[in-house]
């Protein structure tokens, strides 16, 4: 039985087409990265996954149960199973680093400032990042802030970590540092992971799977492998980061006018 499903799911923002009766199904232990242009509805899917979203059409699956009908009270248990590293890290700028990490277990569980001690230590220093503790956000580069939030995402020991776009605004050595604790918290902590990301790079080094969303449907389900194999030239261009003919033509076109 797949953890995570997405049925028939659509959904739209006025005139906006975002999903269009897309289906996924995501198995336990797997990592599934998502790409596609930007505004092609990659972060609106995963919201979709951990109830952030409700669709207009269609039905979330989580773990055998549907979950997208479900209210705010019956929701907040199955999202603490999740993990969400968001863009930007989104820590809060007045805690320490030992205050963000902790934050998820002082809202969501009853532990003794000594446990969440404790695992806020072992978190810091699962990301690599032990000495930080006292730090305050604004004193930490942009790879050791996105390190601390992948730190504060798996504080409550989640089965689904959710990575949206994990590796933007960082050089390519802190950008595969992120990749490497991708790969280890798979290993280490048996995750499943759905990556949401534009760098074919991180991509290609931390996915079992790959989907690419185009218009609001998947044009391509397949392994690393398989996609540099595609004859779909849609996929090829942003596989290889080139603009296609339409991409060529309405640059000349705007120079014309």
């Amino acid at each position: 039985m797949p953890l995570i499903e997405l049925r028939n799911v659509y959904k739209r923002f006025g005139r906006l087409l975002v999903l269009n009766h897309v289906n996924l199904s995501i198995v336990e232990g797997q990592t599934l990265v998502v790409i596609g242009a930007s505004g092609s509805g990659k972060s609106v899917m995963l919201k979709h996954i951990v109830g952030l979203l409700k669709p207009d059409e269609g039905e979330v699956w989580y773990d055998g149960a549907r979950i997208d009908p479900l209210p705010e009270r019956q929701l907040a248990p199955i999202r603490q199973q999740f993990g969400f590293l968001f863009q930007w890290g989104a820590l809060f700028d007045s805690m320490t680093v030992e205050e963000n990490v902790a934050f998820p277990l002082v809202e969501h569980t009853n532990k003794t400032p000594q446990e969440i001690d404790q695992i806020v230590g072992q978190k810091l220093a699962m990301v690599g990042l032990p000495d930080t503790r006292k730090k305050m956000p604004g004193e930490l580069s942009g790879g050791q802030r996105k390190r601390i939030a992948l730190a504060r995402a798996i504080a409550l020991e989640p089965r689904v970590i959710l990575y949206d776009e994990p590796t933007t605004g960082l050089d390519p050595i802190r950008a595969d540092v992120i990749n490497e604790l991708i790969l280890k918290l798979k290993r280490e902590l048996h995750v499943t992971s759905v990556v949401v990301t534009h760098d074919m790079h991180s991509a290609f080094k931390v996915a079992d799977r790959i989907v690419m969303l185009f218009q609001g449907n998947f044009i391509f389900d397949g392994t690393p492998e398989e996609i540099v194999r595609s004859e779909n030239r849609i996929v090829q261009h942003f596989v290889k980061g080139e603009a296609g003919p339409e991409d060529l033509a309405a640059l000349e076109q705007a120079g014309a006018g």
